[in-house]
């Protein structure tokens, strides 16, 4: 697709967005539902990202904007290895003008803005604020003058960070949602800056964006993040348009707008997948290839063989998060497992495992870990979950996939009000008793939150080390769905 602005007094830009990376520096399987199952073609790459910018910016004489809603630090070996610091200079080679956070405050806040300093970008948020005085953390906003138009961003971080997250990920931080903040930096930025165009960068999800442009007049870009959604054409709400482009830097958009009087008069969308047809840039395949070097070798070593594709991809259960469920419970010798609602994580095609997919499964690598939980707690802890889940409030929806669970089976009425959605709930195949006390086993205190169940404690024993020891002692897994959260 080749943009030619409209002749016109006023100007015309390019967006171009990638969000939820998560560390993918090379391409790798994507699933994309197609007719009546998933297929695994081989998308994302840094280098492919950094072509796909090139060619367009070539195309457009520069009169483009390049945007990073976040979750880019965070999620692949390399990246946690590193604590981020391997990807800073792959980040600055794609020429990024602004991004927002949300997995970056999982090294701790001092980290993140010693990241933040090396970028040759900012960090925006308006919603981050330093509990000690009060100020916000980052900077809030920036104006670019391009194409003929001074375009102001707004950047909204994940407002869960402090709220359902280890509290070292917002140690000395608070994250509002951002609506209360946003109209004032929009009045500011139309009335002092004189910006032609609006464009809210956001890590809310894209039911929490969907409310907040409903609820906030003036933007006319919200680039959205957090909930992977890959949006084939934008959604209008109240004169915004809202994209998002899926995860795993599979796929990018590209937003064309003329824009005269500050009002955007043409405009043409497309979610582009990064695939082989792009020519990767020789220079960011050299850096890729330098970061993964000294990994390739442990990570490429094959650990086991899977006879179903692997995936997360389905929000009440995923064959994924059973065979983490059933390694962590073999090891910790329980029946009943419990780990989070990921989303990210590539799909691993039937076939060999990797120490690489494991790692990207889990790239935390938390240790195994068990508790005791009466039935009583139990429940309650899985209403809560899908509560956050699939509260009818976007804005309580904190949560990721519906909570991974083994050794239970749970019957919903996902409409109902919260608190009464669970119908029936059973483990180890007979009715909940809640005043039984049931010994379960799990990974990240998200899984289980700390105030439920007591007599915790750590097994000497990773998750990836689970996962190694119980794929030796079993060949060929097939850890397909099994029922565990049933919508009734």
């Amino acid at each position: 697709m080749h943009w030619v602005p409209s002749p016109m007094k006023g100007g015309s830009i390019t967006l171009l967005q990638i969000n939820d990376t998560h560390g993918y520096l090379k391409p790798h399987p994507e699933l994309v539902w197609h007719g009546g199952g998933a297929t695994f073609p081989v998308l994302g790459g840094y280098a492919r990202i950094a072509g796909l910018f090139r060619d367009i910016r070539a195309e457009r004489g520069g009169a483009a904007i390049a945007l990073d809603n976040g979750d880019t630090f965070h999620g692949t070996y390399p990246a946690v290895q590193s604590r981020g610091t391997a990807l800073v200079p792959l980040l600055n080679a794609l020429a990024l003008d602004g991004m927002t956070a949300h997995w970056e405050f999982a090294y701790g806040p001092a980290h993140f803005r010693t990241l933040a300093a090396r970028l040759s970008y900012p960090v925006l948020a308006i919603n981050c604020y330093e509990k000690a005085v009060g100020k916000l953390a980052f900077q809030p906003s920036r104006v670019i003058e391009r194409g003929g138009l001074r375009v102001g961003i707004i950047g909204v971080a994940a407002a869960i960070v402090d709220k359902g997250m280890p509290p070292a990920y917002s140690e000395g931080l608070r994250f509002t949602l951002g609506r209360d903040e946003l109209p004032g930096h929009i009045a500011r930025l139309r009335g002092e800056e004189s910006v032609d165009l609006i464009v809210v960068l956001s890590h809310l999800g894209f039911p929490q964006d969907v409310r907040l442009a409903s609820e906030v007049t003036g933007i006319n870009v919200l680039l959205s993040g957090h909930t992977h959604n890959r949006l084939e054409k934008p959604m209008l709400v109240n004169g915004a348009l809202v994209i998002q482009s899926g995860c795993h830097g599979s796929f990018a958009s590209r937003l064309d707008l003329d824009v005269k009087d500050g009002r955007i008069i043409r405009t043409a969308h497309r979610l582009i997948p990064v695939d082989a047809s792009i020519a990767p840039e020789a220079a960011m395949t050299a850096m890729v290839d330098a970061v993964l070097a000294p990994h390739r070798e442990m990570l490429g070593a094959v650990v086991g063989h899977t006879q179903i594709d692997l995936h997360r991809n389905t929000i009440l259960e995923a064959p994924m998060d059973n065979l983490l469920l059933d390694a962590i419970a073999e090891a910790a010798e329980t029946t009943i497992a419990f780990s989070n609602g990921w989303r990210y994580g590539a799909p691993v095609p039937q076939g060999p495992i990797t120490r690489n997919d494991l790692w990207n499964m889990i790239p935390t690598n938390p240790p195994v870990s068990k508790v005791e939980m009466t039935g009583g707690e139990l429940w309650t802890m899985m209403e809560d979950n899908l509560e956050r889940s699939f509260s009818a409030n976007p804005y309580e929806q904190m949560g990721g996939y519906v909570k991974r669970c083994r050794g239970i089976n749970i019957y919903a009425k996902i409409e109902n009000p919260p608190g009464q959605r669970i119908e029936r709930f059973f483990a180890d195949g007979e009715a909940l008793d809640r005043d039984t006390t049931y010994t379960v086993a799990y990974v990240t205190m998200q899984a289980v939150p700390q105030h439920f169940g007591r007599n915790r404690r750590d097994l000497d024993l990773s998750a990836i080390g689970a996962l190694e020891r119980y794929l030796a002692r079993h060949v060929d897994v097939s850890p397909a769905l099994r029922g565990t959260v049933t919508a009734v």
